[in-house]
């Protein structure tokens, strides 16, 4: 212990006799203040942050540097000398290292400066201004066209959120980490969720605290950084401070009293809420809240050698379910539970001046819960000396997703900066389903069952060259490389017991290999080898087979296909003048398993004025078939109107699925244009983007197939996925923001928005009946991926040690088929009358959210708050929607109000 204090004492005593206070102010170019803007001492870990009044002390000595850094600004630097004050004005304009990647490959470039739409969000002070804990309600708030929407009853989709831009596809949307590509989920969506078909990638496996800004290209950037990137580029730049820590301690829950008309008993109303504690149709308490959520972070960085870093993050969240009214037939009505953690590390060690080896990755865990339809005390579905009063089943995940890049950059003496890099990630999901049964088990059935699942694996091998020519016109920036990317797609079957339907006789008649076994999964067989004789209607099963809620996936659904791809791109960026900039982009890729393609982009900024540009593009896109949309497959229970539906989703390259008269999934091809300007005038800045996005062969999840070939046993309908649909997209995306001085305090406001207009031009159904193959109802789920439009108006006001965040949400009309047109047309009298009393519109809602800060001391801050304060509800109420409750999933969400307080720590 003496030799610890020993060498603290060698190593910081020198430092406490020299050290000096230094104090001032960081303000804009229009003399605002700037909160939260990172000062640290030089080649240090000593460092501290702006107050809310742009305030801020330090202890350093006489030949101390002092660097001032935040997003958005240029970085300055001051050597402090025998100076106690030193005021600091930041210059706008973003500096080499900040807008690194998405939009423009050049480093002259700022947020406003682009030749096509980005945004940059700060996640630091989104995050602290808001309740929201997760990134995709995090982004669904503070970038325009994005899109992210809780599920309920749609299995996979209640544990990970489908998210969209510009009301694409989830997996039309490329996501990079630090600028390297980022693997997708293996789950693929189905039932009634928001991308529909799509595979995505899992963003709220990535911890927000690990997040040092978002950057977001609204544009297609296929040329730029791959075919899938139709929609954009979304860039998670990881934390790289060193010598802070910071952290938080989030605590929230929803307020259960659900605005709307029910009729006395509605499940999960007072007196008839299900009980979360214990299996089957057990009545609970009443509860005014639910939904309760802990959230803690920690992130801490230190310094390797002068411009080297190691920073880390943990994260825990535990999230309880919580359950809205629903009907008999969908009694667990809600969100699902979340118990999750978190690790994450960013790393950047010199090798010399100009080279350093770099390496980011983590781990992401999560333990989830969400309930499936009931299966009420009547149906053969249910065993009543099991479960006397019905049950409603549970379906549980375990969701693992990790991942780990490594490489190596450096700069040459000519100037060429050259990157290598390998990346790797693997998301795991493996279905557990509980509070179950298997009906032809009987008595004898488990109540729990592994169900098997999937996973997604990518490995991706990136070389790039890039060079800035500052003497060739007003500046070249050129880039080129490759890429090799392999993926495997895996399905893997549960126990047995979760597939298989067994027999009368208490033996399993297995529905894969027809074999008739014994509790113990051996042959039936006499002495002399010869199966026993079995009365056949002893062979009847007792009731429906595999785990209900779920059923396993089975031998006959497995799967392991791999593929490969391998790219090569060109990209410049010609300043012809100071004003005039031109940006030409091509790639071509190439498919192990489907073909080659060759994508191109064009845009251009003219700088009409010093701070007026107009900007454009053109471009075209390409998507291949992912993996699962080729071999994906299941048969599982499908509630339509409350009755089960015994339903196959036959894999794509099948000739099963070949009977129905579907082909091979071909390629989406897309061609993008935008046109937009973009003003910056001090303490406001504005960008208005248009933009048109026509997409062809468009791959969809089939409606349900009743009338079946004889390649389909045992079930009552199937499905498929396909080229179905031709699709044209056209909207705007706003963003104006403003900052001034008013009074004492600092006034923020900013105003985002999006309208967006999709339409179905063509609907690829050949020789097939198109209600059948992609009707009005599968139209329906579509289109609202696309909603009509969002604003969200943002005003944050800080005075001293106080902060007050308002914010006003608007969420546009969204139209949903229900299950009425599955019924008897002449019920309606028409198709047309069929479709309109099918047709359940969501009217357009404001919500509203409110956050006070008080600053405790230096290190601790204080948030409480709410997000949509006056517990608003969608106003459509339908006992025929989708998820079985009083409501669709739609934008706003069916959650109600949600209460919070968050202390914010930092050292």
């Amino acid at each position: 212990m003496n030799k610890i204090l020993l060498i603290f004492i060698f190593l910081y005593a020198p430092g406490f006799l020299m050290a000096q206070q230094v104090t001032g102010t960081v303000t804009d170019n229009s003399g605002v203040p700037l909160p939260g803007v990172n000062v640290f001492e030089k080649n240090t870990n000593n460092g501290t942050t702006t107050d809310f009044d742009g305030n801020y002390a330090i202890n350093v000595s006489e030949v101390a540097t002092l660097v001032y850094s935040y997003v958005g600004f240029e970085q300055t630097e001051e050597v402090v000398g025998t100076r106690t004050t030193i005021n600091i004005t930041l210059a706008d304009g973003v500096s080499l290292g900040e807008i690194q990647l998405v939009g423009s490959r050049g480093p002259k470039r700022t947020a406003t400066d682009t030749p096509v739409a980005i945004d940059v969000i700060d996640v630091s002070s989104v995050t602290t201004q808001t309740g929201r804990i997760e990134v995709n309600e995090l982004l669904q708030y503070a970038a325009p066209s994005f899109n992210a929407n809780k599920q309920s009853g749609s299995d996979g989709a209640d544990h990970i959120d489908p998210a969209s831009l510009r009301g694409l596809g989830p997996d039309q949307t490329l996501v990079l980490i630090n600028g390297k590509r980022r693997h997708q989920s293996s789950l693929i969506n189905i039932f009634g969720t928001r991308g529909r078909g799509n595979t995505g990638t899992d963003l709220n496996a990535i911890p927000a605290s690990a997040i040092k800004r978002i950057e977001i290209l609204r544009d297609g950037a296929s040329a730029q950084y791959g075919s899938d990137a139709i929609a954009g580029v979304i860039n998670l730049v990881l934390n790289d401070d060193v010598g802070k820590f910071t952290g938080n301690i989030n605590y929230g829950f929803y307020n259960t009293n659900a605005e709307g008309d029910f009729p006395e008993g509605t499940a999960n109303t007072d007196g008839n809420r299900l009980d979360t504690e214990r299996d089957g149709n057990q009545i609970g308490d009443d509860e005014s809240f639910d939904g309760g959520s802990v959230k803690v972070t920690a992130n801490y960085g230190v310094a390797i050698g002068e411009e080297g870093f190691a920073n880390f993050t943990t994260e825990y969240i535990s999230k309880n379910k919580t359950l809205r009214p629903g009907f008999d037939f969908r009694r667990g009505f809600g969100e699902a539970a979340i118990d999750g953690f978190n690790f994450f590390g960013n790393v950047a060690v010199p090798l010399s001046d100009n080279s350093e080896f770099y390496a980011f990755g983590g781990r992401n865990y999560r333990d989830t819960d969400a309930y499936a339809f009931t299966r009420d005390s009547t149906t053969d579905r249910n065993v009543t000396s099991i479960y006397p009063a019905g049950f409603t089943p549970r379906i549980t995940s375990i969701i693992t997703d990790n991942s780990v890049a490594a490489g190596f950059r450096t700069e040459t003496e000519s100037g060429w900066k050259i990157d290598v890099s390998n990346t790797w990630g693997k998301n795991f999901f493996h279905y557990y389903i509980k509070g179950t049964l298997n009906a032809s088990l009987q008595a004898n059935s488990p109540t729990n069952f592994d169900a098997g699942g999937h996973s997604l694996s990518q490995n991706t091998v990136n070389l790039d060259f890039s060079k800035f020519y500052e003497d060739i016109l007003e500046g070249v920036n050129f880039a080129f490389g490759a890429e090799y990317k392999t993926e495997n797609f895996v399905i893997f079957a549960g126990e047995e017991g979760s597939y298989a339907t067994y027999d009368g006789t208490g033996s399993v008649n297995n529905a894969y290999d027809d074999v008739v076994r014994d509790l113990n999964g051996d042959p039936v067989f006499n002495e002399v080898g010869v199966p026993i004789p079995t009365p056949i209607t002893a062979l009847l099963p007792a009731g429906p087979g595999g785990s209900q809620g779920f059923p396993g996936y089975g031998p006959a659904n497995e799967v392991d296909r791999s593929r490969s791809n391998i790219s090569f791109y060109i990209d410049g960026e010609f300043e012809f003048t100071d004003r005039f900039l031109l940006a030409a982009a091509a790639r071509f890729e190439d498919y192990s398993d489907f073909g080659s393609t060759l994508n191109g982009k064009l845009a251009a900024r003219y700088k009409v004025t010093d701070d007026v540009n107009l900007r454009g593009s053109v471009s075209t896109g390409f998507r291949a078939p992912s993996l699962a949309q080729i071999y994906y497959n299941l048969k599982f229970t499908n509630f339509v109107n409350g009755v089960a539906l015994e339903t196959q989703l036959s894999p794509n390259n099948s000739p099963v699925t070949a009977s129905l008269g579907i082909g091979p999934l071909q390629e989406e091809t897309a061609f993008n244009a935008s046109l937009g300007f973009t003003a910056n005038f001090g303490s406001f800045t504005a960008t208005i983007d248009g933009y048109y996005i026509d997409i062809q062969d468009r791959i969809v999840l089939t409606g349900n197939f009743t009338e079946l070939p004889p390649q389909f046993e045992n079930v009552e309908a199937a499905q498929a996925f396909a080229n179905g649909a031709d699709t044209e997209t056209v909207g705007l995306d706003i963003v104006l923001s403003h900052k001034t001085q008013l009074g004492e305090g600092t006034l923020t406001s900013s105003l985002i928005g999006n309208i967006n207009n999709m339409t179905i031009t063509d609907v690829k159904n050949g020789a097939l009946d198109e209600q059948t193959f992609f009707g009005e109802r599968d139209k329906a789920f579509l289109l609202a991926s696309a909603p009509d439009s969002k604003f969200i108006l943002n005003l944050n006001y800080d005075l001293n040690k106080f902060n007050v965040a308002l914010g006003l949400n608007r969420f546009s009309e969204v139209e949903l088929l229900d299950y009425q047109t599955f019924e008897d047309v002449a019920d309606y009298g028409s198709f047309e009358n069929q479709i309109a009393a099918a047709t359940d519109t969501y009217s357009p809602k404001i919500t509203t959210d409110l956050n006070l800060g008080y600053e405790l001391t230096d290190n601790l801050k204080l948030n409480i708050g709410s997000n949509n304060l006056f517990n608003i509800y969608p106003d459509q109420q339908d006992d025929f929607v989708e998820g079985g409750g009083y409501w669709d999933s739609v934008q706003m969400g069916f959650g109600g109000a949600y209460y919070y307080a968050k202390l914010n720590i930092q050292f």
